[in-house]
């Protein structure tokens, strides 16, 4: 029997699978999941997701020494070393580090996700490497959307879509949200950056004054490194 890759359009969703059987792709295009990546490809340690504010400000209380990361709504948390822009990750900054990070979508997407047989972060800087890993994985997929708030967005769809273009002629059966998102990519795959101009988050992201973080997170194969969730730690597959 083909293997399943499905996608979970938005957290809100979840409950209607039984995720215990399924290995997840947790993606958050714009921007916990390209930020993540770049981390762990850039050397962090460990990157240590957790789903509230006063969990990563905990951390502060730990004779050790964590980098905290937090966003919300767009914006770094006041009081935290810096939030889930992917510049915030590179080598000179998180090279050896472990890092404490929550967010408004990525990390609540992951949080939800923890009872599957495996949880890893997609993105477009890994999608080649991502996808030739899934190639090989004798288990049912679920490619988990973040979404913006619990509701659908549009990047993490199209990401989802590259996803399942790169899977389905490899004996792995979409379902319906798969191969919706699967025909979304293929709309906008010429032109991605024009195409999620339109976006919500896009909006946003630009009224804070950071479309240079839209422009990197659409970088397609810039990385190799796969996180991967080992206990509480996302670290290098």
């Amino acid at each position: 029997m083909n293997k399943k890759i499905q996608v979970c359009l938005t957290p809100a969703l979840l409950p209607l699978y039984n995720i215990e059987d399924f290995v997840v792709v947790v993606i958050d295009i714009f921007r916990a999941t390209t930020s993540i990546c770049y981390g762990i490809e850039n050397g962090a340690k460990a990157i240590i997701p957790v789903a509230h504010v006063e969990e990563c400000a905990a951390y502060r209380n730990i004779e050790c020494d964590y980098l905290l990361a937090a966003e919300r709504d767009g914006e770094i948390v006041a009081g935290f070393d810096f939030g889930n822009s992917p510049f915030s990750y590179t080598a000179d900054k998180v090279a050896g580090k472990t890092i404490v990070l929550t967010t408004t979508n990525g990390t609540h997407a992951l949080h939800l996700s923890r009872k599957a047989k495996k949880i890893v972060i997609g993105s477009f800087l890994n999608l080649t490497a991502i996808s030739n890993w899934l190639k090989n994985q004798h288990e049912n997929i679920l490619l988990v959307c973040s979404g913006w708030k619990n509701n659908f967005n549009l990047e993490d769809t199209l990401f989802a879509g590259a996803l399942v273009e790169r899977l389905k002629s490899e004996g792995f059966r979409p379902d319906d949200p798969a191969i919706a998102a699967n025909d979304l990519y293929n709309l906008a795959k010429n032109d991605l950056d024009g195409y999620l101009k339109k976006t919500s988050h896009s909006e946003r992201l630009k009224k804070l004054g950071i479309e240079r973080d839209i422009a990197f997170c659409l970088n397609v194969d810039t990385t190799t490194a796969i996180p991967v969730l080992e206990g509480d730690m996302l670290v290098k597959l």
